[in-house]
């Protein structure tokens, strides 16, 4: 059972850590990460802590937690305005609840394991059901139809195993039950990469199989050590932590190598700060080019799918390693301004790519004269100008910016004053529209 579990605490370990790395600052990958990373600690604490009655509400508290958090990602997977509610309720009210109800349960309390697990019960299958009976708007946000079918199938057997475990977790090993969503949670997490990568207008495949390939490569290499180890001298406690923990750090160098040496950077090269931004500048782009889009044309794309190619170019802006992953770096207009030139890398066309951006931009100033304005025909250019170039975020409390210039602070002082945020991404919903219009205006012009 040692090396089941091993695999399974592995691949669900590697799996969450890759899909924080993409972005962790998206609630969804945030939630399905974190979830992964709960049950391989869960894989983790079954295998060695075994049969101790002491750890009884430990464990209980580690196999509901996976449940409630992928309960959260299944939120996120509605359609905006029930999505918005039901996060708000999940967010505010079950979360505070269940952590309250953990920390009673961890302390070997009965009644406070079973109260965790008919939580998680109700909010998995509750939010699993949501999905489903909103299958069509979740269908309707993947490049194909299989892929989201796969991951409502997937939701449902997670659901289903989930369940029968929270409601009668006593009547096999806790090992044995973990193993028995391992297959269902690998389901989801693919899907929810899947799902974030045509977000992004990113391919995953190439990036994924390179991530697992040298985490399944050096895991063996270091984990191999530990496990000749254990078959030497047998299955201690002792040897079987150092198993887990050599696989646990081997993994999580490689998926997170790019923020680690960011930070590593950030000492390192304290007193060089534009050395430090250039590694991070070569650094991004490196990881960005696998996940760039190789197999669909931009002339095949229609309108809609252009126009949110368009915004996510946009949402890049000020990256370069970002823009590097877009499609839109193939682009007739970047050839016709790189050709001629002796060698072209990709940081080059994501270079030329902000610039048509930064063109396509300033075309939808009014011509007035004026550097700022509030009226209707200024409300595109503002809200991308402003938002994607100058920087700044009217609605983030995080986010403070004493060097913006008079005009950009009137501006500021009127998005917090007088445009609510959900009119803000209406604005740059339609602004991206105007611009994909203008870039895929080239296509005619250069095909001739």
């Amino acid at each position: 059972m040692l090396w089941v579990s091993t695999a399974a605490f592995g691949i669900a370990w590697w799996l969450g850590l890759y899909l924080l790395a993409r972005d962790s600052r998206k609630p969804v990958l945030r939630r399905a990460g974190s979830g992964l990373l709960v049950y391989a600690v869960a894989v983790v604490g079954g295998q060695l802590l075994g049969a101790d009655d002491r750890f009884d509400g430990v464990r209980a508290v580690l196999v509901c937690l996976p449940a409630i958090a992928w309960s959260g990602v299944f939120v996120r997977l509605l359609p905006e305005e029930p999505a918005r509610l039901v996060d708000r309720w999940w967010r505010f009210g079950l979360l505070p609840v269940c952590a309250l109800v953990a920390i009673i349960a961890a302390m070997g309390i009965d009644t406070a394991g079973y109260a965790l697990g008919a939580l998680a019960v109700l909010a998995l299958v509750g939010s699993m059901l949501a999905v489903v009976r909103h299958r069509s708007a979740v269908l309707a946000g993947t490049r194909n139809r299989a892929t989201a079918g796969l991951l409502v199938v997937g939701a449902l057997m997670f659901g289903l195993s989930a369940s029968l475990i929270l409601i009668g977790f006593e009547v096999v090993s806790f090992s044995a039950m973990l193993s028995a969503v391992a297959v269902d949670l690998v389901l989801l997490g693919v899907g929810i990469a899947v799902l974030d990568a045509f977000e992004e207008g990113e391919a995953l495949r190439a990036d994924m199989s390179r991530s697992l390939l040298v985490s399944v490569g050096t895991a063996v290499v270091f984990g191999g050590q530990a496990a000749v180890a254990i078959v030497l001298v047998g299955e201690r406690t002792g040897l079987q932590a150092l198993l887990f923990g050599t696989v646990a750090a081997a993994v999580a160098l490689q998926v997170l190598n790019a923020p680690l040496q960011s930070a590593v950077d950030r000492f390192a090269f304290a007193s060089e700060p534009a050395l430090r931004e250039a590694r991070d500048e070569l650094r991004t782009a490196a990881e960005a080019l696998p996940r760039k889009d190789t197999h669909t044309g931009l002339a095949a794309l229609d309108e809609d799918e252009f126009a949110r190619l368009t915004r996510r170019a946009l949402s890049h802006y000020a990256d370069l390693g970002k823009l590097v992953s877009s499609p839109l770096i193939d682009l007739p207009a970047i050839d016709a301004r790189l050709r001629g030139r002796d060698s072209v890398g990709p940081l080059d066309r994501a270079a030329e790519l902000k610039t048509l951006l930064t063109e396509s931009i300033a075309a939808l100033k009014p011509r007035t004269g004026d550097e700022f304005g509030t009226s209707e025909e200024w409300r595109h250019y503002n809200a991308v100008y402003f938002y994607y170039v100058v920087g700044i975020r009217p609605y983030s409390v995080r986010t403070k910016r004493t060097d913006l210039d008079p005009v950009s602070r009137k501006a500021l002082a009127w998005f917090v004053d007088q445009v609510p945020e959900r009119t803000l991404h209406n604005w740059q919903n339609s602004a991206a529209r105007m611009i994909a219009t203008q870039l895929r205006s080239g296509f005619g012009s250069m095909s001739k």
